[in-house]
């Protein structure tokens, strides 16, 4: 299975909705284009929608810890929303939850970024 990416700019955020599978073979990908995505759009925090992720492996970990980093260096913040049961328990499992908060949906995670008009 693939996996598509989405990107939206909304105000200072970029919100990335996932749909497949982010693993060893998807991860560069996402990684360029999220990082891209940061940087041309002027992006300070970033909203990673999980909805339609079926699976991640530690490449997708390295990944999002990746772009984490990224958005901490210049003072940005990135949440977490619509995350499934598997992948939760891989984030529970790693700890990025002590660091990235998690939100049921993207209007609250908006919400917590205080961005919502």
């Amino acid at each position: 299975m693939s996996l598509q990416v989405e990107l939206e700019h909304y105000r200072n955020v970029l919100i990335v909705r996932l749909r497949g599978e982010l693993d060893h073979h998807t991860a560069d990908a996402v990684r360029f284009k999220m990082e891209e995505a940061i940087l041309r759009g002027g992006s300070d925090h970033v909203i990673l929608s999980l909805k339609g992720l079926l699976f991640m492996d530690s490449s997708g970990l390295g990944v999002i810890l990746g772009r984490y980093k990224q958005l901490k260096a210049k003072d940005g913040k990135m949440v977490v929303c619509d995350v499934n049961p598997g992948v939760y328990r891989l984030f529970e499992l790693s700890g990025l939850f002590k660091i990235l908060p998690i939100h049921d949906n993207e209007r609250l995670a908006l919400t917590s970024l205080e961005v919502v008009s």
